[in-house]
């Protein structure tokens, strides 16, 4: 089981066009092919790199109050490439935590989401090719959705004591 870098990053907007424009214009991006999500975004890549901003609009990028959030809340999580998808999901379960799977639309990406105990939601994308065992459940409880929190604090209340 091992973590080998940072996939991406996944920011909520309510200006797709004009976050595209800044980090193109200004942080030297530029825009890459994404899958179809169903909902509004953009990836974002270094030149001859990796997508490493995703930024997305619509309903997964509202809050509750129907806005988006401005600020450091308005990263949705972090994404991290890893390795071992089975033993990380077999160490969640361990641990009793909860965990969300997905399988990116069109890819070999296999996904397993999950949240620190502070609340901060990561995201470990594993290269499918090359993992052992079955792919990710895509069952109701399982299935990851953008934009839905299945946060619950109370679940790592026994780590680190």
């Amino acid at each position: 089981m091992q973590i080998t870098g940072l996939f991406h990053i996944a920011i909520k907007t309510s200006n797709l066009a004009a976050t595209v424009a800044f980090y193109e214009a200004f942080i030297g991006l530029h825009t890459v092919t994404r899958p179809d999500f169903g909902y509004p975004g953009a990836w974002l890549a270094t030149p001859g790199g990796e997508a490493i901003i995703h930024v997305y609009a619509g309903g997964p990028a509202l809050g509750p109050d129907g806005i988006v959030a401005t600020g450091t809340a308005a990263i949705d999580h972090v994404s991290l490439n890893a390795t071992g998808y089975h033993r990380f999901r077999d160490a969640f379960a361990t641990a009793g935590l909860d965990w969300r799977e997905f399988l990116v639309p069109g890819t070999d990406l296999w996904q397993l989401f999950i949240y620190d105990p502070s609340g901060v939601q990561l995201e470990l994308t594993f290269d499918g090719r090359t993992e052992e065992g079955p792919p990710p459940e895509m069952s109701e409880h399982r299935c990851y959705r953008a934009g839905t929190c299945f946060f619950n604090p109370d679940l790592y209340r026994h780590l680190g004591s």
